[in-house]
């Protein structure tokens, strides 16, 4: 007998995922330019100059020991940097104590749900959310609680509210959002922050906030992200550097608990825990020494926001229905049918590959991932034109 969760995450895969793979075949069969592939946040701009400068110094310069083992819970001093930089940010007051080097966003998250969860709990994902929220809150045996979007995706504060209960020990925010590319303000952190407050205080339990941002630095039109840090205790940050530096395949980050956090020591010790058990870490070397060198330095962001305006100025003229994205690379764009499977099916047959919704944690969408090459976005818009034709 296998185990029946794990089996089944393997058997229905990421959607994404599967549908870029589709895509990979489909580009062998009619060739590259003929299919519009939106599947992956997969960075189209590349890194800052001084990434692949540092990957070259570092290896003249270190030689053989570049690859050596580092400390479990990463580099002393690029830890003491990362918490320097989030002081100068974000005034929180954080050491490298609390701070440990990830391999990328996933591994900080999971690591913070099993060292948090106790089998029963229940987990709050606000919709739509990253597609593996579900499937790491459910490995770390809790049960996965879903709060429906408000219209224009900004926190649905009354469904939070409804969806607390005396077994709630986490709830997941990302802002900027993906995939919907909304961006939680500082007044609705201070009112998530109130709610999870007055909950804490009836059940006499601690509710975590656990805040996914690896699009923190990715946000438009005067819009500014906002450190749930700094609105309130019981949080802890994950961050990957796959979006802001270009290198998502390199699977780098960290996460940090809030200084501010009662027993927030012993809270770090079981997420340090959780990583052992998990096999995280000694976080990969090279980019560990990479990221110290270069932490401060961001890829040419601006390319994603002329991307959006294309898209979006394209799309709304064919007639399509969205909320604007405020951040991140991803446009939130309603289905021309309330099965979002079915049409994401029919969008196929233009060579336009978007995943639905339903794996998002809601129905009737789905995503459209801008990071891609400005002519896949200009040269996909008769594609669009078509699917929408196909409906009338």
């Amino acid at each position: 007998m296998l185990p029946e969760k794990t089996l089944s995450w393997g058997v229905s895969r990421n959607c994404m995922r599967e549908l870029s793979a589709y895509g990979v075949r489909r580009k062998q069969e009619i060739g590259a330019d003929h299919v519009y592939d939106f599947a992956l946040g997969n960075p189209s701009v590349l890194p800052p100059a001084i990434v692949n400068q540092s990957i070259i110094d570092i290896i003249r310069e270190e030689g053989n020991t570049v690859h050596a083992y580092t400390t479990a819970a990463g580099i002393p001093s690029l830890r003491a940097k990362i918490a320097d930089d989030l002081n100068a940010r974000f005034d929180l007051g954080i050491g490298p104590d609390l701070l440990y080097i990830s391999t990328g966003a996933a591994a900080a998250l999971t690591a913070s749900l099993h060292g948090v969860i106790i089998p029963g709990d229940e987990v709050i994902c606000l919709a739509p959310f990253f597609t593996e929220y579900r499937v790491f809150s459910e490995c770390a045996g809790a049960q996965v609680v879903v709060v429906p979007p408000a219209e224009d995706f900004s926190l649905n504060l009354d469904g939070i509210r409804a969806a607390l209960t005396d077994r709630t020990k986490a709830l997941i925010i990302n802002s900027p959002n993906n995939p919907s590319g909304a961006v939680v303000s500082a007044e609705e952190l201070n009112q998530l922050g109130d709610l999870l407050r007055e909950q804490e205080a009836k059940t006499g339990s601690t509710i975590y906030l656990i805040s996914d941002e690896p699009y923190r630095e990715i946000v438009y039109d005067g819009f500014e992200y906002a450190c749930p840090l700094n609105y309130y205790d019981d949080s802890i940050m994950c961050y990957s550097f796959s979006k802001a530096l270009s290198v998502p395949g390199e699977r780098i980050g960290y996460f940090a608990v809030n200084p501010k956090m009662n027993d927030a020591a012993n809270v770090y010790a079981s997420l340090v825990g959780a990583a052992r058990g998990l096999g995280y870490v000694n976080p990969p070397a090279l980019f560990q020494r990479v990221i110290e060198r270069s932490l401060g330095s961001y890829s040419d962001v601006s390319e994603y926001k002329t991307n959006r305006d294309i898209l979006c100025n394209g799309l709304r003229e064919l007639g399509y229905e969205f909320v604007e994205p405020q951040g991140a690379f991803y446009l939130f764009m309603k289905a021309l049918e309330p099965d979002a499977l079915a049409f994401s099916e029919r969008a196929k047959k233009y060579e336009l590959l978007l995943p639905a919704s339903n794996d998002f944690g809601c129905e009737g969408y789905v995503r459209i991932s801008y990071c891609v090459a400005r002519s896949t976005i200009e040269n996909s818009m008769p594609a669009f034109k078509a699917l929408m034709e196909s409906y009338r």
